[in-house]
């Protein structure tokens, strides 16, 4: 479990590097100048892989507590 939230840490820190680095910069890559309008947009996208690592998190948090949930009462049931 704490591997798990170390990784959430990881994740956290990932995003807020990436929202920093999109409200910082003035020029893309690729040459754009970066306008308000196009800071929302990539803002808009980041926040749309952020909700799918969530969820991916969420439901690997919900395996992983069934399978310790599980785990637990087999064991018990051995032990009686």
């Amino acid at each position: 479990m704490k591997i798990w939230w170390a990784l959430n840490i990881v994740w956290l820190f990932i995003f807020a590097a990436g929202a920093i680095f999109i409200g910082v910069r003035t020029v893309d890559f690729a040459g754009v100048v970066q306008t308000p309008e196009l800071k929302m947009v990539a803002f808009i996208i980041l926040g749309i892989v952020f909700l799918f690592v969530v969820l991916f998190q969420l439901i690997l948090l919900i395996f992983i507590h069934f399978a310790r949930k599980g785990s637990t009462n087999t064991l018990t049931k051995r032990l009686s």
